[in-house]
């Protein structure tokens, strides 16, 4: 079950899925506040601060890509986890919304069943740090890792990543020239507790290396295997 008390909001214009949404989050033991378009999302994010956004991209007025780049530019709902909600073939706009913030998204039509369980997935991971990694960094030429404040340095320049990017880009950068297994880098983001299907990966590493500016193909891919850090 949910933490009691923990608030959802879902900013999507479809009436059937956001009965559908109301009904199975509900039951769950989550409170729900729904927007169903864009402008209005915004003012019920920025009013309530709810503990995670459901985000539809395709939205009326304000699309979802632009609302997810306001809510991380606003100080009170920056760090709001946001799973995006997307049409099959737009995989270029999941692209850019994991650039902007969300921490991942759903393919629909989608089972409510699987969105509940990446929600508790993404709540989970939002908790707490890894005392164990305090004062720990690695660093690959011009790369840096700071465990203990999650933070990224590349070429002198901080770089902004979802936590899922993050944990992919640290599991990589502290295992250079070892070729980790889509499962694997997975079973790194979710811990196990959630079934994605392989594309959530590549999708992850291209804004990875997007972000990084990586002409020099720091993250590289072996086909047919996975993925790697040059050493």
């Amino acid at each position: 079950m949910a933490a009691p008390g923990k608030l959802i909001l879902v900013i999507e214009d479809d009436p059937d899925i956001l009965e559908l949404l109301q009904y199975n989050l509900g039951k769950e033991g989550y409170r729900v506040a729904i927007a169903e378009d864009g402008e209005r999302g915004l003012k019920e994010a920025i009013q309530q601060t709810p503990d995670m956004i459901v985000l539809d991209i395709m939205l009326p007025g304000i699309d979802g890509l632009e609302v997810c780049k306001r809510l991380r530019q606003n100080a009170n709902t920056s760090k709001i986890p946001i799973i995006m909600l997307t049409a099959k073939g737009e995989e270029s706009d999941v692209v850019v919304g994991l650039e902007l913030g969300a921490d991942d998204y759903l393919t629909k039509p989608f089972s409510p069943r699987e969105l509940i369980a990446r929600m508790r997935a993404v709540l989970r991971r939002g908790e707490g740090t890894d005392a164990s990694a305090e004062g720990e960094k690695t660093t690959i030429g011009e790369l840096s890792i700071d465990r203990a404040r999650h933070e990224v340095v590349y070429q002198g320049q901080p770089v902004t990543f979802t936590l899922a990017e993050y944990r992919i880009l640290e599991m990589l950068a502290s295992n250079p020239g070892r070729v980790f297994s889509r499962d694997q880098l997975l079973d790194r983001i979710t811990g196990g507790e959630v079934v994605v299907i392989d594309r959530n990966v590549d999708v992850h590493i291209r804004s990875i290396r997007k972000k990084l500016n990586d002409e020099a193909e720091l993250i590289q891919t072996v086909r047919g295997v996975g993925y790697k850090c040059r050493g």
